[in-house]
């Protein structure tokens, strides 16, 4: 009997959750997003988020693949330490402490990783800023961009030639 309570409570659960997330996720647009708005600091921070999350599996497996290296070299190259992919039936596994201390590592990696991409993206802004204000005065400065029809994504009638 408390099974069947369990999992009836879970099926609601599920459908109340199923029903509440359905029409949000049909009411949202599928246009492209504006960030004219934003100023540069914010778009900026998002690019770094992006960048440090992105990141962040590589910089774990990495840190991962180091530390299991490292506890093998530190304990006589012992086969019970070895790395995942030569790891035995009988391996010693991390205590909670390493497995904290790896997490923090790949997550302080890709922070460093999100830094350098920031300091890079700043160093070639600066580089333009400092060639387009060492234009001689008068020479016209072009911007291409690409042209947007006004009715695009308006139309369902495909145009004529």
């Amino acid at each position: 009997m408390k099974l069947i309570n369990r999992r009836m409570v879970q099926a609601l659960g599920l459908g109340l959750c199923l029903g509440v997330l359905v029409p949000v996720h049909a009411q949202t647009t599928t246009g492209a997003f504006d960030t004219t708005g934003f100023p540069q600091w914010v778009k900026d921070l998002r690019r770094g988020e992006i960048v440090a999350f992105g990141s962040f599996p590589l910089t774990m497996l990495f840190t991962l693949t180091v530390v299991d290296l490292y506890r093998c070299a530190t304990h006589d190259w012992d086969t019970r330490y070895a790395p995942w992919p030569a790891k035995a039936a009988g391996a010693v596994d991390m205590t909670k402490d390493e497995q904290k201390q790896t997490i923090a590592i790949a997550a302080a990696s890709s922070v460093l990783i999100a830094l350098v991409d920031f300091f890079i993206v700043q160093h070639k802004r600066n580089k333009q800023a400092r060639e387009l204000k060492q234009l001689p005065e008068g020479v016209p400065i072009i911007i291409r961009k690409p042209v947007v029809p006004e009715n695009q994504g308006t139309s369902t009638e495909a145009e004529a030639p």
